[in-house]
């Protein structure tokens, strides 16, 4: 604004006024050309795959005055809205989405306002194309007919596709799917359909012809990819007949027959023939060229072969008839031609079934009673059947065959022209058993073999079977098992052996024996086949407790099988344990135990089994004895004899104590005894000859033998040794030095040789290399009298049992001395103490052979050495 001066109020206003006008130009925009992007929108373009929102220009202007500007969009009245604008800052956005097939070209009007003027300017936007259509095929759809004589090469159809894109994306190329199977190409660019060259179509193989075509855009920009468009379409090809093919007969080859009680002029058979061009078939003429001979005729249109003659009066066999079919065109005219024969037989009429005769006429029911297991190949001569059918030629030709069990008679002959004897033949004489089959059954079957009816008839053949004694005797198990107690009384029954014999009546009836070195004691019933103990037989299972023999059964013509019986006795709990003497003293040396043994000769645990236990003791509380091994040892707090004396006023330590030995079995049985223990304490003697002195104290015999044994041996030795060098150097003549012999010489191991002698070995129970173990599942019956069928190989005989059990127990020593007796009342002598062992316990013999020396030293007030 210019200042002016200042007059009067109302001629300045109007002053002031009238330089705004003047000064007030409108604004304008900025036309910055074709390319850019901002401006006036002048001569822009826009791809009409660009997304909707895009910010796609600027509009750009500017005030003289330099007052801020605002932009406006505005449309022709019905045109459609496709960008907005910011006012303010001109930024013009995509709000439509563009298609340039639709619309190409966009007018729109822009403005710029100051405020006070407003400049509007109308524009055009060029929409250009992306490639985002596909290709159309038109005029769809295809359906071509072409005749199936046209030429290879040539054009059949053009196919049509278009494209609304522009450029390469509205260029469009064809092809064929499965080019290689087809019988037509196409032109890639004009989309012409062709037949391929060297390839004729054909009516008779293929009607119809199914062409897929492609067509192909050539691919443009779309969103800045490069995109490639196309569409299929199916051409059909329907191939159109011409007359080109001859006719053909169907239904060859032609047979028919004359009877001999056909008429004249029946009709034998029709021949059809059809036009090999059947799109647009010409009808049929038929006649015969030759073999007739006068006999036969047929009807031009319909083919039909009819006989002119009576069948008596045909003079051949067989007729074979040449027969023409001719194409009669529209016009009348005959052209190709086709030929069939025909074979016309003059046959007998097959009115007679085949018929079977016995010795009085026609029968259908033969009858043979036979022995059973006739030799193979033998004729069965009782049957007497005769076989006939009255027709002539083929109509009398027949088969014969026995329907019934396979592979046991065959029938010969097996086909018949006629009459035949009939003859069965066996043919496996295993299968012709009495103990299967009392009757065989069969049908005899005569059926035609070459004659439409197949007429057929039937005979029973029944051939009744007689036993005879082809069978032995089986039992129903290969070896018996059974268990029976040892306290059975005479005449028990043990087990039930079963034999059974299928032949009939006396070869059917089964005797039972037994034999062998077991069956001392056992008897068996000879129709029953029970066995039981022999009345005055004992049974004892410490003695013996396997009996292993044969039963044999047997027929009445002596066919016999054998069976191995296997029997075990079982043994029962009636002995009671024994101690080895009355009554025992014992030493006891405070820490160490002393041990009681007692022997059950029951032959099986837990019979067998001793437990121990101390029945009275005074006082008490005083010693403790293990169950099961017989050791018996003071309590854990008595650790001197003070503790003793403190307990009791006697002073010389040798108490009385009731031991108990009782067996397992059930019911059990039990002995006692009567123990005296001297108790004292361990000296300071120690070693292996204080130990042995100990043992022996109560027997100083025995220490002596003992080591009179001992140097005895040890003179041996040096003998032998020295009778030994003698001889060595006496062959070599050489004398050997001092220092060699002195060297061989080896000094003989006193306390070895002393331990192997005072080795006592259990000589070895013959019975047990015959020690075998049951099988506890293999035996059923408690009751001692079953018998067991066990599968596959039968064990062995069987072996005596293991011997009673008086072996030491796995927690014993191998060897030891007795240390109890005292069986009140000893029922026997036990030998099998005898074939123990008698270990030696050093310890305790030094313990009291020791005690023994200081009461004979206190007796004569002299020290113990």
């Amino acid at each position: 604004m210019k200042h002016v001066r200042r007059f009067t109020p109302s001629l300045f206003l109007s002053l002031v006024h009238v330089c705004l006008a003047q000064a007030n130009y409108a604004p304008y925009f900025f036309d910055n050309g074709a390319r850019s992007t901002n401006g006036n929108m002048a001569l822009l373009s826009l791809s009409e795959d660009t997304p909707v929102g895009t910010h796609v220009y600027t509009l750009n202007g500017t005030d003289p005055e330099g007052d801020p500007v605002t932009y406006g969009l505005t449309y022709e009245a019905g045109s459609r809205r496709y960008f907005s604008v910011d006012k303010n800052l001109g930024n013009v956005t995509l709000i439509e989405e563009l298609d340039r097939e639709k619309e190409d070209e966009i007018e729109v009007i822009v403005s710029i306002s100051d405020g006070l003027s407003t400049v509007s300017e109308k524009v055009r936007i060029l929409v250009m194309d992306a490639n985002d259509e596909s290709p159309e095929f038109i005029n769809t759809p295809y359906i071509v007919q072409v005749p199936e004589n046209t030429p290879s090469g040539s054009s059949i159809f053009k196919i049509e596709a278009v494209d609304k894109d522009t450029g390469s994306g509205g260029s469009i190329t064809y092809f064929l799917q499965n080019i290689h199977a087809n019988k037509f190409t196409i032109d890639r660019h004009s989309g012409v359909l062709r037949i391929k060259t060297g390839v004729t179509l054909d009516y008779e193989k293929s009607r119809t012809h199914f062409v897929v075509v492609v067509a192909k855009d050539g691919g443009g920009k779309l969103r800045g990819d490069n995109k490639v468009f196309s569409a299929t379409t199916t051409v059909t090809v329907n191939v159109e007949d011409v007359q080109d093919t001859p006719p053909m007969f169907i239904g060859t080859p032609y047979y028919g027959y004359v009877y001999e009680d056909t008429l004249p002029g029946s009709e034998v058979l029709t021949v059809v023939a059809l036009d090999g061009d059947r799109g647009k078939p010409n009808s049929i003429h038929y006649c015969i060229v030759n073999g007739d001979e006068g006999s036969f005729e047929i009807s031009n249109t319909t083919g039909a072969i009819s006989v002119i003659k009576s069948p008596n009066q045909l003079k051949k066999e067989v007729y074979e008839l040449k027969v023409q079919a001719s194409e009669v065109s529209k016009e009348g005219d005959i052209s190709v031609n086709a030929f069939a024969m025909v074979t016309i037989r003059v046959v007998d009429l097959n009115n007679h079934p085949p018929t079977f005769y016995g010795e009085n006429g026609p029968q259908n029911r033969f009858e043979l009673t036979m022995y059973e297991h006739p030799p193979e190949g033998e004729i069965l001569r009782g049957l007497k059947i005769t076989v006939n059918d009255s027709d002539q030629g083929a109509n009398a030709k027949f088969n014969l065959r026995l329907v019934g069990p396979g592979g046991i008679f065959r029938v010969v002959p097996q086909t018949v022209l006629n009459e035949a004897q009939v003859t069965i033949i066996v043919e496996n004489s295993a299968a012709i058993d009495y103990e299967k089959f009392k009757v065989l059954t069969f049908k005899l079957l005569a059926i035609e073999v070459n004659t439409p009816e197949k007429f057929s008839s039937t005979a029973d053949v029944v051939i009744r079977l007689l036993d005879t004694n082809d069978n032995v005797p089986k039992f129903s198990s290969d070896y018996y098992i059974a268990r029976i107690p040892e306290n059975s009384p005479g005449g028990s029954n043990v087990v039930a052996v079963t034999a059974t014999d299928p032949d009939s009546g006396l070869w059917g009836e089964v005797k039972y024996s037994i034999y062998g070195t077991g069956a001392d004691l056992f008897l068996i019933h000879p129709s029953t086949g029970i066995i039981y103990t022999q009345p005055w037989a004992v049974l004892d299972a410490e003695v013996n407790s396997k009996y292993n023999f044969y039963v044999k059964a047997e027929d009445t013509d002596g066919k016999y099988s054998l069976a191995e019986v296997f029997i075990t006795v079982l043994d029962v709990n009636d002995h009671s344990p024994e101690f080895n003497e009355n009554i025992q003293e014992k030493t006891m040396i405070i820490g160490s135990p002393v041990k009681i043994e007692a022997i059950d000769q029951d032959a099986e645990e837990p019979n067998n089994i001793v437990d121990y236990s101390i029945m009275q003791a005074d006082p008490a509380n005083v010693f403790d004895i293990d169950q099961s091994t017989g050791e018996i040892k003071l309590k854990s707090y008595i650790r001197s004899l003070d503790i003793i004396h403190n307990i009791t006023k006697n002073k010389d330590c040798i108490w009385s104590l009731v031991v108990q030995a009782k067996d397992r079995g059930s019911p059990s049985f039990s002995t006692t005894a009567v123990l005296k223990i001297d108790i004292t304490e361990e000296t300071l003697h120690k070693g292996p000859m204080a130990a042995f002195l100990m043992q022996t104290k109560d027997n100083p015999m025995k220490a002596l033998g003992v080591l009179a044994g001992v140097m005895g041996i040890m003179v041996l030795i040096t003998i032998m040794i020295s009778t030994a060098m003698f001889w060595r150097n006496k062959r070599s003549n050489k004398i050997m030095p001092v220092r060699r012999i002195i060297k061989k010489r080896q000094t003989p191991q006193t306390r070895t040789v002393r331990m192997e002698w005072l080795k006592f070995k259990r000589p070895s129970n013959a019975a047990e290399k015959f020690v075998v173990e049951d099988d506890a599942k293999s035996l059923q019956n408690e009751n001692s009298n079953n018998n067991v069928h066990v599968a596959p190989v039968p064990p062995t005989a069987p072996l005596p049992p293991p011997p009673p059990a008086l072996a030491p127990r796995a927690d014993a020593p191998g060897w030891r001395v007795p240390t109890v007796s005292g069986s009140l009342t000893p029922k026997y002598v036990n030998k099998q103490l005898k074939k123990r062992g008698h270990g030696s316990a050093h310890n305790a013999l030094v313990s009291e052979l020791k005690m023994k020396f200081e009461k004979r030293n206190a007796a004569f007030n002299e020290p113990h050495i």
